[in-house]
Parts: structure tokens; C-alpha cells; sequence
């Protein structure tokens, strides 16, 4: 199965247009949800970057600090294709000793510098805020509003976009080479952007299953809930109302797996068809199955945070907040013809 086949939610998208014209057409600002220490053995430096990807921006950091990459800290990857902001942090021990804001190289300046007690670690952040612009637009501008409306109200299905399967979709296809014994991966990179691959493939087929049914909003019977905005989970053995009212209110998620070794935690009809499913995809659950990644779960839906939308002439406005780990292009996908075509290949959002 394509992994990027996927049905929307909420119908065929109302309109068409040009994302990501130029860069700053793709705003994206990283929440870390907490502020800086004021002192300690590390810079926390905001960095603004366009034109460049993360750890491209890590090792020019690194070189000008004289420090190997690795001691270089930062919470998330960011695209390349767009205006990003986001944090990294610098021991203080560096060669440089002076004060880091203004700092610039080819694609990135230093905006902001403070101390800091801890190195950052991948998946130190509460968030992204975006800030999309639509060029061009055409299609149904009266159905637009309401998409949007339902959008804001009920989310989107949280699907992996295109920037996790890599060019042409790379990363799926040596995962599935590694997995068949048609080629070995040793670089520890590529194999981590394989497994990636190979989990999310999984999960988008599970995910389309339960959107073609109705299902991806709903809880059900042997699910594994989700509590929105953290990573706590828990099993659905029996719904109330109690639990139905939750779900509406999008306080919690029904989730599907993020495949690997281990038994699943769904259970009845729902673990059924996750098998059912991951067994269509050949070899990708059975490799994952032989490696140290045991079986996790993400949430089927993604809510919007602080959603906002505007017409400017024959162009479209978004701004909203998505939880760490999820894909602006989802949202795009509900609302944009062929938005998953519009990514960049190198983007690392």
C-alpha cells in the first residue's frame, strides 16, 4: 500500500493551491513549554533559520563552537523548505566565549542566547506553532469555512506525512529491502530512518482503516486510549458514558500501533484488524518484530490548537499549535488538493 493513499475525514478537500511558494509561506516556531534556567553549563540559543535543516544548522553551530555535533543539543527536526525558529543548546565550555546572539552563518542567525542547566534532548518540547499561507487558491470558498469550522471543532486524522517516508519514498523502500535480506543497512542513521519508515507506514495503513470505517474518532471496545497532550495511555476494556463523553470533548484519543516487537495492548475487534492490517504490509511488521523497538502507540487524532484561518485576496491564511510529533501537512490534507504532493523531499518536519 502507498502510505500516502489516504481518505480524509471530513470529504474530498473544497480547495487547491500553492504551498510553500517561498519560505516564508512556511512559518514554523518551536514551544518548548518552559523557559530558560538563567544559568548553568549550557547556551540555550533560539535560532532562526531558512533554507537549512536542523542538523545541517547543528554541525555549523558545532563548528563554530569547535565542538563535535553530538554535543550539540536540540529538541525536535524542523523543515528545511521554511522560516523556522527553534532551539539548540551549546556547552559553555566552547571556544566561543562571547555572547552568542547575532551569530550568524549561511541560512541561520542567533536570535536569542541564556543560560542553561541541561543539554536538550530530542523530544524536549511541548509543540510547534504554524503559520501556512496558500497561494492561489481555488475551489469552493464557501465550503471552505465550514471545513475549517469542523476542523477547529473535531481535528484531523494525526497520519504521518510525507517528510517521514524520504524522497520517492526511500526510507519505506530500504526498510523493506533490510526487512527481505535484499540488502543489509549498517549506517545507524539509515537504519533509524528505515524503522521510522516501516512504523509509520503501519500506523497510516491502520489509521486510513479506521477513517474508511468511522472508527478513528470513536473509541471502541479493546482500544488503547490516548490523554491528549501526553504520551499516558490506557485500555478501553468497556465504554460509558463517561468515557464516550471524554472522546468528544477530545480529551482522549483512540490510538493505533506504532509497530514492534512484543504483543499488542489493543485487544478483540480492534487488535484484529491492526493484524489484519500490518499483515498486508508484508515484511515491514515482521521485521519490526525482530528488533529492540517494542510496540507503542500514537493517537489516531490530532487536535488543533489556537486555529485560526483568513482570506487575503486570492490567498489563504493558517495559523494553529499541534502537539510534538505530529505533521502540519495532515491538517493541509483535510483542507488542500494533493497537499502531501507539495512537500519537499528534504523537509524534516
Amino acid at each position: 500500500m502507498n502510505p500516502l493513499d489516504l481518505p480524509c475525514a471530513w470529504g474530498a478537500p473544497p480547495v487547491r493551491g500553492r504551498v510553500r511558494v517561498s519560505p516564508e509561506d512556511f512559518v514554523v516556531r518551536e514551544w518548548l513549554g518552559f523557559a530558560a534556567d538563567g544559568d548553568g553549563d549550557h547556551w540555550l540559543l533560539t535560532v532562526r533559520k531558512r533554507g537549512a535543516n536542523t542538523h545541517w544548522v547543528a554541525k555549523q553551530l558545532g563548528k563554530l563552537a569547535q565542538i563535535h555535533p553530538r554535543d550539540v543539543g536540540f529538541a525536535g527536526l524542523k523543515d528545511r523548505d521554511a522560516v523556522t525558529e527553534q532551539a539548540f543548546t551549546i556547552p559553555v565550555r566552547s571556544a566561543m566565549t562571547g555572547d552568542w546572539a547575532g551569530v550568524s552563518g549561511d541560512g541561520f542567525e542567533v536570535v536569542a542566547a541564556e543560560r542553561h542547566r541541561r543539554k536538550l534532548k530530542r523530544g524536549a518540547l511541548r509543540g510547534n506553532d504554524f503559520e501556512i499561507v496558500v497561494r492561489d487558491l481555488a475551489g469552493d470558498r464557501a465550503a471552505l469555512d465550514g471545513r475549517c469550522k469542523l476542523i477547529a471543532a473535531q481535528g484531523v486524522p494525526n497520519y504521518f506525512g510525507p517528510q517521514r517516508f524520504g524522497n520517492d519514498g526511500a526510507n519505506l523502500t530500504r526498510a523493506r529491502q533490510w526487512f527481505s535480506g535484499e540488502r543489509e543497512l549498517h549506517d545507524r542513521f539509515e537504519r533509524g530512518f528505515a524503522l521510522s519508515a516501516a512504523r509509520s507506514a503501519i500506523f497510516n495503513a491502520v489509521a486510513a482503516e479506521r477513517v474508511r470505517n468511522g472508527t478513528w474518532n470513536q473509541l471502541q471496545a479493546g482500544d488503547v486510549a490516548n490523554l491528549d497532550g501526553s504520551n499516558s495511555v490506557f485500555k478501553v476494556d468497556a465504554l460509558d458514558e463517561v468515557l464516550r463523553d471524554r472522546c468528544d470533548r477530545m480529551d482522549i484519543h483512540p490510538t493505533g500501533p506504532l509497530w514492534g516487537r512484543g504483543e499488542l495492548v489493543s485487544q478483540g475487534e480492534v487488535a484484529s484488524l491492526e493484524r489484519r492490517v500490518a499483515d498486508a504490509e508484508g515484511s515491514l511488521a515482521s521485521g519490526l518484530a525482530t528488533t529492540d523497538l517494542d510496540q507503542e502507540r500514537r493517537s489516531l487524532r490530532m487536535r488543533l490548537a489556537e486555529f485560526a484561518w483568513a482570506l487575503e485576496g486570492p490567498d489563504l491564511r493558517l495559523r494553529f499549535r499541534l502537539s510534538r510529533g505530529v505533521f502540519a501537512t495532515a491538517v493541509l490534507h483535510e483542507i488542500l488538493e494533493d497537499a502531501f504532493s507539495q512537500v519537499h523531499p528534504e523537509s524534516d518536519e
